[in-house]
């Protein structure tokens, strides 16, 4: 779809999704990183475990499809061959801290002026302006400034961050791609680019529609505790893993609930006291810890005596809310991924190996947002770019290479 577009991505791990949605969109991306590699290439884990810069399985993941050059734009040859490359770019994604391409006689206004219709994307934790602009704001500050912590955790523990990886920055990411389509869209009448002020921070707080939405309804923060005042297991072990459930409150309760109760008493592990409970009024005042807890210990013996593939296949026999908790290998074998053709083996030649990525993340007719090849070794196409595209000779790259330009 993107194909008669380049990209030129300066971002480090805050930006790196960025890159790569344009890159499966099918624009000519080029990751261009410093002369000893992209900080990203040092994220963790690692490919059979072994740290190294070109086996960073997060490189791996949010690399593919760009090209890779290595290039120093702290030096005066590294700022021209930039240049260069700018004059045929249509968007450049970059992370750096408020400042530093206008340090180094990169900012927006030099750009423009090598090519009128750049559009450079720019992804910082609090944007590039106001008071915040020069903090520092690893995953967990902007996430938690964000207001994506205070609901979610454990009741009587603090609150905790989703994921390992940089949940905001992905975020962040992706606006800064979907935005950077829209700057292409307007170009087309107006000729000119733009700049593109991404803030993480602000990535995070947009992502609050499910928790605002409660105080809309309610006038109630969502606290970490269910919504219900008591303590209700949301993850339960199985067999072989675990399955996702919730016992409901409120009018929810009958329909999801006792479609429950009446499978466990098919298979005689539910008691008296759960079969006739007044579940019509389940999480109300006069539900208490004592009832959930015995409640949830039958539960739990329920599913433990039962697989993740039985206990989907029995909850959607009887409409009842259990899902299975997959994991990774879980997802490989999955039917309807592999019905739909989802997964994509790209060739690691360095390794000796295909591995299986996530394909489109929408199914189209033409063209569709698939990996067009796996993340790039460190200066895997600086003759491909410099030599073949720029003009640049063999021996002016050795004595860029020799100076540290490249």
């Amino acid at each position: 779809m993107l194909s008669p577009y380049r990209v030129l991505d300066l971002s480090d791990e805050e930006g790196i999704l960025c890159g790569k949605i344009l890159g499966d969109l099918g624009a000519d991306v080029i990751a261009i990183e410093p002369p000893k590699g992209s900080p990203a290439r040092l994220v963790g884990p690692f490919y059979h475990d072994e740290p190294d810069p070109e086996k960073s399985l997060f490189w791996f993941a949010y690399a593919t499809s760009k090209r890779g050059i290595t290039l120093d734009i702290e030096t005066d040859d590294g700022r021209d061959i930039f240049k260069r490359l700018v004059k045929k770019t249509d968007i450049i994604v970059e992370s750096f801290h408020p400042g530093y391409l206008e340090s180094i006689g990169l900012g927006y206004d030099e750009l423009e002026k090598v090519n009128p219709g750049v559009i450079l994307v720019r992804i910082t934790p609090f944007g590039q302006t106001g008071p915040y602009k020069d903090y520092k704001g690893p995953d967990i500050v902007v996430w938690g400034m964000g207001g994506q912590m205070a609901p979610f955790g454990e009741p009587d523990r603090p609150p905790f961050r989703i994921s390992y990886y940089s949940q905001a920055y992905l975020n962040a990411g992706a606006d800064g791609a979907l935005t950077a389509l829209l700057a292409i869209i307007q170009r087309a009448s107006t000729g000119l680019g733009q700049q593109i002020d991404v803030s993480a921070h602000e990535a995070a707080v947009n992502c609050t529609e499910h928790i605002t939405s409660g105080w809309d309804l309610r006038h109630a923060m969502q606290k970490r505790d269910g919504g219900t005042g008591q303590r209700l297991t949301r993850l339960w072990p199985c067999k072989d893993g675990y399955v996702s459930w919730f016992y409901w409150g409120g009018v929810m309760s009958l329909r999801t609930n006792v479609p429950l109760i009446k499978w466990m008493q098919e298979e005689g592990m539910a008691d008296a006291f759960t079969v006739n409970y007044d579940w019509a009024h389940f999480g109300g005042p006069n539900t208490s810890q004592a009832d959930i807890d015995h409640i949830e210990a039958l539960t739990g013996k329920f599913f433990l005596a039962h697989t993740k593939d039985e206990l989907f296949e029995g909850a959607l026999k009887r409409n009842v809310q259990v899902y299975p908790v997959s994991t990774p290998a879980d997802m490989l074998k999955d039917p309807q991924l592999i019905y739909r053709q989802f997964w994509v083996e790209l060739e690691h030649p360095e390794l000796g190996v295909k591995l299986p990525y996530p394909g489109a993340f929408a199914a189209t007719d033409v063209a569709p947002p698939v990996p067009s090849r796996r993340a790039p070794l460190i200066g895997e196409h600086n003759m491909e770019v410099y030599e073949k595209e720029l003009g640049i000779t063999r021996e002016q790259l050795v004595v860029l290479k020799e100076a540290g330009v490249i």
